[in-house]
């Protein structure tokens, strides 16, 4: 795995509530795993070409760099908070929120962001910021959606990973065991197949479609899959769940009631140039619980 695994966990401070609900999901993982905790806020590059009496670069930039202190200082406070005894590293950074995130990456074993909590017309989108952090981060990212009506993500469930058996969706079964471990609870392996791509595919050839034959053929890879992990980490309870159906959609109805959802970078699906399946970033979207993305380099 790419990122330093003994290295630091990160998070990103902006001065939204969903900000300090995730500066309080790190602090808690910091302190169980005996990890140091850097809280970082990135401004970015402010221009003004603003007629008189509007202010100046410097003085913008002095209010940001006011800013950005006092809302560092209040993410501190919450770490400690959550957890007592912890030492947070403060960094103020100017040269944008995303390339910021990223080069802290590198050296971080775990790069923790907030997402936006729930709206009037239903769960939001994640932000460009995000999706740049998670696309380019040299680390596995976590994703915390801000909560209105608790004071934390939840922290029971199981622990649930998508499967599909890509190089990334390795990788991301690797840290869900891991993570399942480390927090005593079962890991939920979720496998989807096609049943509509494949029912069109047969239906275009005049074939019959064996739907029971191709469940089958995915139960045994899905156990392929998972057979060297569960050896490697045998405390811990595995629920084997194959479906037909679209995967985004059958991981979102496991994400309410799950403490940790895990997907990897990049699926079968998309383009050459996408670093992102388009299953991780439904999930990172729409998911309610704490989305950890496996970072996998070709």
């Amino acid at each position: 795995m790419a990122g330093n695994s003994t290295g630091p966990i990160v998070v990103g401070v902006d001065g939204s509530l969903a900000a300090l609900h995730a500066v309080r999901w790190a602090a808690a993982e910091a302190a169980q795993r005996h990890r140091g905790l850097r809280l970082v806020h990135a401004t970015d590059d402010v221009s003004v070409d603003y007629p008189r009496p509007a202010p100046t670069t410097a003085d913008l930039h002095h209010v940001l760099r006011m800013r950005g202190q006092h809302l560092l200082r209040a993410a501190r406070d919450a770490a400690v908070e959550a957890a007592p005894g912890l030492d947070p590293q403060l960094e103020l950074s100017h040269s944008g929120a995303a390339a910021t995130l990223v080069g802290e990456s590198a050296a971080a074993s775990l790069l923790v962001l907030a997402t936006a909590g729930l709206r009037p017309l239903g769960r939001t989108f994640a932000g460009s910021v995000s999706i740049s952090a998670v696309a380019h981060a040299h680390c596995p990212v976590a994703l915390i959606r801000g909560h209105v009506a608790e004071e934390s993500p939840p922290a029971t469930g199981p622990v649930v990973v998508g499967v599909d058996g890509s190089p990334s969706s390795e990788e991301a079964i690797g840290v869900a065991f891991e993570e399942a471990a480390w927090r005593g609870t079962a890991l939920v392996a979720v496998h989807a197949w096609d049943d509509s791509f494949l029912a069109e595919v047969f239906e275009e050839g005049r074939w019959k479609l064996d739907r029971e034959a191709v469940e089958e053929h995915e139960r045994e890879l899905l156990a392929q899959r998972l057979a060297g992990w569960q050896e490697k980490y045998p405390d811990v309870p595995v629920e084997r769940v194959v479906v037909a159906g679209r995967p985004a959609e059958r991981l979102l109805d496991l994400a309410d009631h799950a403490q940790l959802m895990v997907v990897g970078s990049r699926g079968r699906g998309g383009f050459a140039g996408m670093l992102l399946g388009s299953t991780s970033q439904a999930v990172m979207s729409y998911a309610l619980c704490p989305v950890l993305v496996a970072r996998h380099h070709r």
